[in-house]
């Protein structure tokens, strides 16, 4: 088939078959280690000011040529830095069963039956294996955080050392300065070690059978009835095997009887 007729069936023009192909990585390449000069020094500059400062460093290239090839280095996507943590030690286990000594904090995420996300966020006395409190909310920030907090505290006290992982409401400035104001030690994990608080991933794991994936929930009231109810259950029914068969309420009221005994023999 000749050519003209393959260019009118293909709807091409003759002069464009005909016209030599370029080769854009090597036309381009001084753009390209022009911009990853800057970009590796100014990691957060947009576009125009990597513009200007080729302009300023000699470059002649107009803004169109080099926003074609910013783009196609897909730098014109959100460049996020990796938030540097500092360097966890590894946190002992050995907890005194006694309440308020080392509470564990942690966050789950499941879905309302209508799919819309939700957060959930568990409270555990890692001495007793009390569950302290379950907030079920499609939003919990540290300012909640610190406000479910202040509510345990009312009733419950506040606990020696919290265990909790790295996650940003744990790590932001106003729980880390509330815990401070309250003599409360932050023990982190190390990351990506999550058998480091293993008292709430097993507490975790049972909340995960037993209700969000026992239920359908329709709405976030409905999810947190559920949810207190199982904690009565949980604290004052339940069995608990490495606390010798007993639930976690009545197995704290035996340690701090058993503690204030002790007292008063001495």
């Amino acid at each position: 088939m000749p050519v003209s007729r393959v260019c009118h069936c293909l709807l091409l023009s003759r002069a464009a078959y005909y016209k030599p192909g370029i080769d854009w990585p090597k036309r381009d390449a001084s753009v390209v280690e022009a911009l990853n000069g800057v970009v590796e020094r100014h990691s957060r500059w947009g576009f125009w000011k990597c513009y200007g400062r080729l302009r300023l460093d000699g470059c002649s290239w107009n803004h169109k040529r080099v926003y074609r090839v910013y783009c196609a280095m897909k730098l014109n996507l959100p460049r996020r830095a990796k938030k540097r943590l500092p360097v966890r030690k590894r946190q002992s286990m050995e907890v005194l069963n006694l309440p308020n000594q080392v509470w564990s904090l942690d966050f789950m995420s499941d879905t309302l039956y209508s799919g819309r996300r939700i957060r959930v966020l568990n409270v555990l006395d890692e001495g007793t294996r009390e569950a302290l409190d379950i907030v079920i909310d499609t939003s919990l920030p540290a300012v909640r955080l610190v406000r479910v907090m202040e509510r345990l505290k009312e009733w419950r006290g506040l606990p020696g050392a919290i265990r909790c992982d790295n996650g940003p409401e744990f790590t932001s400035l106003g729980f880390v300065e509330w815990c401070g104001s309250n003599g409360i030690e932050l023990l982190y994990i190390q990351p990506g070690k999550p058998n480091q608080n293993a008292f709430i991933e097993r507490f975790n794991r049972t909340f995960r059978e037993e209700v969000l994936n026992a239920y359908l929930f329709e709405g976030l009231e409905q999810a947190q009835n559920i949810a207190n109810d199982w904690i009565r259950g949980y604290n004052e029914q339940r069995p608990h095997e490495s606390l010798g068969g007993l639930p976690p309420s009545l197995f704290r009221a035996k340690v701090v009887a058993e503690s204030s005994t002790f007292e008063l023999s001495t």
